[in-house]
């Protein structure tokens, strides 16, 4: 008898008809919870969207409110073999450096002077290219100065298309990472790059040829005002030519940015303001 009325009573409770409640509620009860739930999670929702909506008032969609800004960027090279910083190859072997003509080829395919001429500007050299906004009315899209790839001169692989792989005279191409805002240089020195050996290679790296001359990033290319506001922008590039690297042996090598405003990178980071890389060419000659 104890189950049974132990069974009623879970019946009761699920459905009473004498009271006609449903879970120990009438239907008029369970209304106005739902309704106090319902007008309670709208209004958190509102409240989130209004919000939200006020701190997206506060954005510029082409420029970021807060960056984490280096005091030092970082630069990169080109070609480079997956993640690493080794270009290794055999003169007698195309296959071994024929992928590295290739890379420069797609890296340099937008530097080309047709493609430049249709996007961007030809410039003012060694000044500041600074396109302020007037006041709340946003200067946007922004302009770009033209870097034409005929400035890389033996670099370009327009008149060597090997980049001087196949005489064992190759060229690395080097940019800076970039940062929106930089000023690179003052009194109008323009930044520039020097490469040299590793103190143990000290004696193998040979002679070095810049293009454009002195391995200068020209002031007219800054600057930089973000992917959404200089949608065009082409990073300026320097490129070197070792004329008479030693050959069959590694040769370890750092490329670096001098500016006389922009502070030498410390030894904790590698990657500030200087590039490290291996170069071996090997010959059967």
């Amino acid at each position: 008898m104890a189950k049974d009325g132990e069974k009623n009573e879970w019946k009761e409770f699920i459905w009473n008809p004498r009271t006609r409640e449903f879970l120990g509620r009438t239907a008029s009860s369970w209304g106005l919870i739902l309704l106090f739930y319902l007008i309670f999670y709208v209004f958190l929702a509102g409240l989130f969207a209004l919000t939200m909506y006020v701190m997206l008032q506060t954005l510029d969609d082409h420029k970021p409110t807060w960056q984490d800004r280096l005091s030092t960027p970082g630069m990169v090279i080109r070609p480079k073999a997956d993640e690493t910083y080794e270009i290794v190859y055999d003169i007698q072997n195309t296959e071994t450096w024929d992928m590295y003509a290739q890379a420069l080829d797609r890296f340099l395919a937008p530097y080309n002077n047709s493609v430049q001429s249709q996007k961007n500007d030809e410039c003012v050299p060694d000044k500041y290219f600074v396109q302020e906004d007037s006041g709340d009315v946003k200067n946007n899209p922004k302009r770009s100065c033209q870097f034409n790839r005929t400035i890389l001169e033996e670099c370009s692989g327009i008149n060597d298309r090997y980049y001087g792989y196949q005489e064992g005279k190759p060229c690395i191409i080097i940019k800076m990472n970039r940062v929106i805002g930089m000023l690179p240089g003052k009194n109008g020195q323009a930044p520039y790059v020097t490469c040299g050996a590793k103190r143990e290679d000290s004696d193998k790296i040979g002679e070095l040829m810049y293009f454009p001359p002195n391995g200068t990033f020209n002031l007219m290319y800054y600057p930089y005002y973000g992917k959404k506001a200089q949608v065009n922008y082409s990073q300026p590039l320097v490129a070197v030519k070792f004329l008479n690297i030693t050959v069959n042996e590694d040769v370890n090598i750092e490329c670096k940015i001098n500016a006389n405003n922009i502070p030498i990178g410390s030894e904790r980071d590698k990657f500030a303001g200087r590039v490290s890389f291996k170069l071996r060419i090997n010959t059967m000659n």
